[in-house]
């Protein structure tokens, strides 16, 4: 009597629902067939140059001996054990000649000829021109989302049965229900404030008890949160975006997960996280990756210790480990048609094979764009992260960008300065300008006023609605690649603003994202007509609209300015809080000039005459008018002057 042949398959649990315990292993009828609980990545395509290891995680899995059937050209070239007896790790080839379709992994007691059970895998025709897809560059302008504060276009997902915590919009640092949905339901107000590119905060499965909102301690790596949307709601909101000419980047964390992972019951080999006697933190010695003075202990407690206790850091000097992640981008990148990819706390990663994840992800995506939060204030700390860079070391991050955290730090101390010192005010961002000496490829840094981990720039500059305008001009004008957080167009601000580092306080809900929100900011009746003093909004009656349409005419008009993109920069020092500088090439110039002060200048215009002599029909970039700019030109306090110009 031949022995019954269990096809496993849990893709329909995961469809539903995505938890620590998604697949029970009782439910299968015979109790002698071992019960696949994960196989990744979920499936693969024709035409990869990233080779495949399937990593199989089951109950005694690796007793088995694994085939693969379903046509010729797809077969198991090596399967390397695991300290654990339930994984196994499965080198795949996929030869020229596979065709897309269902295959099947054949799991076979060692001795026996018919299999004990099988387990469908699609591998799927990659799409024409996948490996040449573009990516964000100084062309573009990111808006940054916390998917869970930004909108909720599904109510029924608020909370689920599978995941531990529940939907309570009154808690700060609670779930407030925002989904992939509620975006999507929004694109026309991203793409109509200019914006080409959308990064949201992880939107893969998180199922900490308490703060999952924020997404940064994954519990699963395949599956988009079910409180979010799920896998083909993610792949939805992408094309959709596309349609609307906006690329998606999606933030990665290969640093840590959360503890509540799936594999924390049983992990695949000891070494694959970092473990200690007791719980050990990094020191954040950012500084111990190109000290030369730097302790090698230093520099493994910056790599190995946790970020948080609720947070598990992963060890990428584990060659699957890594080979996981490397998987894990380009499963995503290919699955959802990503144009981008930003890397959560980049330096606490071991940084040789953080290196290699980068490099190997360009192998596959030439043109890929991928930028790392490496938060230091040191420009020279900095550069050394970009890849490319001379380091004196020899290493290469082989990462394409960097974010400006610098710059950030200059922008927020220049526009609060009231009564400037030496060396203090406009001089501030005058200052980090000047050391762009250091970096080596200023097209690839990320600026922005203002991210989902700082102060909201909208309490930055005391709910001033001209310094505001002034830090978008700044972001619009200056040179890399803008990055504004979402509100921040309307200014909005803290709900706990004694204190703007708090993560709960600043990440405020946007107002009209909500069913039965009495202020709706994503229309521009809302922006226009309301009266605003709510918690996370400091605005008077119409000055949302204001600001909306001005941010909107910087970037929507920066879309085309290509002496923006790749232009230079010549800019000139003043002690008297103000800024001047130029964005030029051998045919077009933006005069940009900021009056921080609180009385009106006269622009300097004879001082500037080395660029300034030449230029001609000038045009006023947000009110479209023709403009003469001379010594006699006033520019009121508190105030940004933008003009384009043509170069003789």
């Amino acid at each position: 009597m031949l022995k019954k042949i269990i096809i496993v398959s849990v893709l329909a649990v995961f469809a539903s629902c995505t938890a620590r315990q998604a697949f029970d292993p009782a439910s299968v009828a015979d109790a002698d067939a071992v019960q696949v609980s994960h196989v990744e990545p979920l499936s693969w395509w024709t035409g990869m140059n990233t080779p495949l290891q399937l990593m199989v995680h089951g109950q005694g899995v690796s007793e088995y001996v694994l085939s693969v059937e379903g046509g010729d050209g797809v077969s198991v070239s090596a399967v390397h054990e695991a300290d654990s007896p339930n994984y196994l790790f499965a080198d795949i080839k996929i030869s020229a000649k596979a065709r897309p379709g269902t295959y099947y992994l054949v799991f076979t007691r060692d001795g026996e000829s018919a299999p004990a059970f099988k387990y469908p895998y699609e591998i799927e025709a990659r799409r024409s021109g996948s490996a040449e897809r573009k990516s964000f560059t100084t062309a573009d302008m990111v808006y940054l989302i916390m998917p869970d504060r930004f909108a909720n276009g599904d109510t029924s997902n608020d909370s689920v049965d599978c995941m531990t915590e529940k939907a309570d919009r009154s808690e700060p640092f609670g779930r407030h229900g925002g989904d992939i949905q509620g975006i999507i339901d929004h694109l026309d107000y991203i793409s109509g404030l200019g914006a080409t590119y959308i990064w949201a905060t992880p939107f893969l499965a998180d199922n900490a008890p308490e703060g999952s909102y924020h997404g940064y301690a994954a519990s699963d790596y395949y599956h988009i949160d079910p409180r979010f949307g799920s896998n083909s709601l993610y792949r939805e909101f992408v094309a959709k975006a596309k349609e609307k000419g906006m690329g998606v980047i999606m933030d990665m964390v290969p640093n840590h997960c959360g503890t509540e992972h799936w594999w924390m019951d049983d992990l695949p080999f000891e070494d694959w996280i970092h473990q200690f006697p007791e719980y050990t933190g990094t020191n954040v010695c950012f500084s111990a990756n190109m000290d030369p003075n730097a302790s090698a202990k230093d520099l493994y407690l910056n790599e190995s210790g946790w970020f948080v206790p609720s947070m598990v850091d992963m060890n990428l000097d584990n060659p699957y480990m890594l080979r996981y992640f490397v998987q894990w981008a380009v499963w995503w990148i290919e699955y959802a048609g990503l144009e981008g990819l930003r890397v959560d706390t980049y330096p606490y990663n071991e940084k040789q094979p953080a290196a290699d994840w980068c490099a190997a992800i360009r192998s596959e995506y030439p043109d890929m764009n991928i930028v790392g939060e490496c938060w230091t204030s040191s420009v020279p700390q900095l550069a050394y992260w970009q890849g490319g860079n001379p380091n004196k070391d020899g290493f290469d991050s082989n990462l394409p960008s960097i974010m400006d955290f610098p710059l950030y730090d200059a922008v927020c101390a220049g526009l609060t300065c009231d009564n400037p010192g030496w060396g203090q005010g406009m001089t501030r961002i005058y200052d980090a300008l000047s050391h762009d000496f250091v970096y080596h490829d200023l097209s690839k840094m990320l600026i922005f006023p203002g991210n989902h981990d700082t102060a909201r720039i909208g309490d930055v500059v005391r709910k001033d609605p001209s310094r505001l305008k002034i830090a978008m001009a700044l972001m619009a004008t200056m040179r890399g690649i803008p990055q504004i957080f979402a509100g921040d167009e309307l200014m909005f601000v803290s709900s706990n603003s004694d204190d703007m580092s708090n993560h709960g306080g600043l990440r405020v809900d946007f107002p009209g994202g909500w069913p039965g929100d009495a202020v709706d900011l994503f229309t521009e009746e809302g922006r226009d007509a309301q009266t605003v003093n709510t918690d996370g909004l400091a605005v008077a009656k119409g000055q949302a609209g204001e600001l909306y349409r001005y941010v909107s005419r910087l970037f929507n008009w920066r879309k085309g300015k290509k002496v923006i993109h790749d232009g230079r920069t010549m800019h000139f020092l003043s002690r008297d809080n103000t800024y001047g500088y130029f964005r030029y090439d051998d045919s077009d110039a933006v005069f940009v000039y900021v009056n921080n002060s609180d009385e009106a200048k006269n622009i300097p215009w004879s001082h500037y005459s080395e660029i300034s002599d030449g230029l001609s029909d000038g045009r006023d970039v947000i009110t479209g008018e023709a403009v003469e700019v001379s010594d006699s030109t006033v520019a009121g306090p508190r105030s940004v002057l933008v003009v384009e110009f043509r170069r003789n």
